[in-house]
């Protein structure tokens, strides 16, 4: 009989591993929080660039990546993480606090695969998306 320690990180696997992406501290670990406490696996990076280091590393199931970051924006990220073969099927949910994004940045980031949320999230909101991300019916 496994130990109870090992049957809860069984079941944190079991849920999935995300990859948070904000350059917002604040969101950044509010949304790990949050999903940490529903079972999930949470990796967090603050900006575009430790964002597809840990991708590489982690091999997250699903990324939550906020658009509108300096340097490497959300965009940029999703087009370098199409481009890796082993990256490319990754389920990405794009959260921005922009509400009238450009038709042609909104058709692209539809092309490359990206479901468009905004923020705020809140809970419920938050989780049905991973859930949906990850396809996790419970």
């Amino acid at each position: 009989m496994p130990a109870l320690g090992a049957e809860q990180d069984t079941a944190r696997t079991l849920a999935g591993r995300i990859l948070v992406v904000d350059d917002d501290e604040g969101v950044t670990t509010t949304f790990a929080r949050m999903l940490r406490l529903e079972g999930f696996d949470v990796r967090t990076a603050l900006n575009g660039e430790m964002g597809l280091l840990e991708a590489s590393k982690s091999r997250p199931d699903a990324i939550i990546l906020d658009l509108r970051m300096p340097l490497l924006d959300g965009l940029r990220f999703l087009r370098r993480l199409r481009a890796d073969h082993e990256q490319r099927d990754v389920r990405v949910a794009i959260v921005t606090g922009d509400y009238f994004l450009d038709d042609d940045i909104a058709a692209e980031l539809r092309q490359l695969g990206a479901e468009v949320k905004f923020k705020p999230l809140w809970l419920d909101d938050l989780v049905g998306l991973a859930r949906n991300l990850l396809k996790v019916t419970h």
